[in-house]
């Protein structure tokens, strides 16, 4: 008998809960939490396909739980649920780390159709190594560090993440979309300007600082990441 997906339902409205629970319960396996806390005690104390996390909750806002999980290594998609429909709020959802986001109200088919997309994108991407080396930049997946020459460089999530898919595709040119579709999974309508700012942001603390430039623009389709930084000459 196949195991039926496990999800993790984050929300404070009980009735709201039990509804999703009641319509989700032939396709997945429900677990409810109504608290930031007993959110926080559920995820530490077993694994979830996904987790589907209202923003209003009694003891802790949303974007900061999401913002924790992340921050503590979770991998999880994410499918937050809310009633603000400001397209800032949404840029800054994704930027702590949200794969999706639904506005409420939504339909039931949509809720699912996204469910779909998260879940599967989670089942059939292959194990990767914990650590990545190329040129002088080691990046470690475990441990959510990244250094250059040595030095401990600190990077936001998404930063991380668009330097893991460079770094992954080293020495190739990696589209904006291809870049969207890694970071962002689920979320194809996000505009590639979102890309160039973060992949900015990312070069301030990956590039500015060092003679060799690694990441490099591919007019009109994307960013490479060179496979080599500069030969020292030791005295």
């Amino acid at each position: 008998m196949q195991t039926l997906p496990k999800v993790l339902v984050v929300e404070d409205d009980r009735s709201i809960a039990s509804a999703l629970s009641q319509v989700l319960r032939t396709s997945h396996n429900v677990v409810v939490a109504t608290t930031a806390q007993s959110a926080f005690y559920k995820v530490d104390s077993g694994h979830y396909d996904l987790i589907l996390l209202d923003l209003n909750l009694p003891d802790m806002p949303g974007k900061a739980v999401c913002q924790r999980w992340r921050e503590s290594g979770l991998e999880t998609p994410i499918l937050v649920l809310t009633a603000d429909n400001q397209i800032l709020t949404k840029v800054n959802l994704l930027d702590i780390g949200a794969n999706d986001y639904l506005t409420k109200p939504f339909s039931l088919g949509e809720l699912k159709a996204r469910m779909r997309v998260l879940t599967r994108g989670q089942t059939h991407r292959p194990k990767q190594p914990v650590s990545l080396n190329v040129a002088d930049v080691e990046l470690n997946r475990q441990k959510f560090e990244v250094y250059r020459d040595g030095k401990l460089i600190q990077l936001r999530l998404k930063e991380f993440t668009l330097l893991e898919c460079l770094m992954e595709h080293a020495g190739s040119v990696v589209t904006r979309r291809a870049l969207i579709r890694f970071a962002w999974p689920g979320t194809e309508d996000l505009w590639t300007n979102a890309v160039d700012v973060h992949i900015k942001h990312l070069r301030d603390k990956i590039d500015r600082p060092f003679d060799r430039k690694l990441i490099r623009t591919v007019h009109g389709i994307g960013y490479r990441f060179e496979l080599e930084a500069a030969v020292k000459v030791r005295q």
